[in-house]
């Protein structure tokens, strides 16, 4: 069965950093909840988690520990990202008037018949093309 939510990228990122314990701690229960089948990520999703976590994040990782994470990340359901997703995220960014990368979030949780995506980058509560967003941190 495909996973119903999607993880935006800041999710994974609080998972693994020890700056604010609250976030933290909500970003890992809904990190087991993805390992255990019911949420999906996108390869945009890797991409900027290894590099906010690599410059980002205290403490900051070594390649060779997010190497690791990243195996760890495997059993999450990756939808890869191809060009009608860049031109699904046209189209959002020309309805919504959200950022780009916010766009791609949402057209790859479209594409990959996600309902909700936990993120704290967008309006939590509105729906873009019928993916609802919510905020885990508010």
């Amino acid at each position: 069965m495909p996973a119903s939510e999607f993880l935006d990228t800041n999710v994974l990122v609080y998972a693994y950093d020890s700056s604010d314990a609250r976030k933290r701690e909500i970003a890992q229960s809904l990190l087991r909840q993805a390992l255990a089948g019911n949420m999906a990520i996108s390869t945009q999703v890797l991409t900027e988690f290894s590099a906010a976590l690599l410059h980002n994040v205290s403490p900051a990782v070594t390649p060779e520990t997010l190497v690791d994470l990243l195996a760890a990340l495997a059993p999450i359901r990756l939808i890869a990202i191809d060009g009608d997703i860049v031109r699904r995220a046209v189209e959002v960014r020309a309805k919504y008037r959200v950022h780009f990368y916010d766009c791609m979030i949402l057209a790859t949780a479209e594409r990959g018949g996600c309902n909700k995506v936990w993120s704290e980058d967008l309006n939590s509560g509105q729906k873009y093309f019928g993916v609802m967003v919510r905020n885990p941190f508010t």
